[in-house]
């Protein structure tokens, strides 16, 4: 199974859980997966049209999804996820 990284700011959402085990074959349903198990993330994952919010990147290894096939990106076993909100500050 593949593995996704919960960041810190978004484990209240998760039972203070650091890691998800996925058996989606790609980042999109590897997401899904994530949210059907904990429903509280998807207000901070998604937008209201269920893609990705803008401010979240996602990586697979070292790799943003966005340069690879965004959600479509395939995901074989031992891999693993990345979630990263945006911080702001100045």
């Amino acid at each position: 199974m593949a593995k996704i990284i919960i960041p810190t700011p978004l484990r209240k959402f998760t039972a203070s859980q650091s890691t998800f085990e996925t058996k989606g074959g790609t980042i999109g349903s590897a997401i899904s997966e994530l949210i059907e198990q904990h429903p509280a993330l998807a207000k901070h994952l998604l937008d209201d049209k269920n893609q990705l919010r803008s401010f979240i990147r996602v990586y697979l290894g070292d790799e943003d999804i966005n340069n690879l096939q965004k959600e479509a990106t395939p995901v074989a076993e031992n891999q693993v996820i990345s979630i990263v909100p945006a911080i702001a500050g100045g």
